[in-house]
C-alpha cells in the first residue's frame, strides 16, 4: 500500500509540474503522508525531475 502512495505522488507531481504553486502544494501534502525512506527516494527523484525546470526549484526548500 505504501509503495502505491509513492507512485501516486510521482504521478500527481508530474501532472501539476506546469504550475509551481500547485507543485509546491502537492509536494507538501506528499511529505506529510510518505514514510521517511520514501521521502528520501522522492528527494532523489525531485532532484532529477527539476534539473531542467528552474521554475520548480523554489519547491525544493520544502524537502530541506
Amino acid at each position: 500500500m505504501a509503495r502505491a502512495m509513492f507512485e501516486y505522488t510521482i504521478t500527481v507531481l508530474k501532472k501539476v509540474s506546469f504550475n509551481s504553486d500547485l507543485f509546491c502544494k502537492e509536494l507538501g501534502k506528499a511529505l506529510k503522508m510518505l514514510l521517511p525512506f520514501e521521502i528520501k527516494e522522492l528527494t532523489i527523484w525531485l532532484k532529477q525531475f527539476t534539473a531542467n525546470k528552474p521554475e520548480l526549484f523554489v519547491c525544493m526548500r520544502l524537502i530541506e
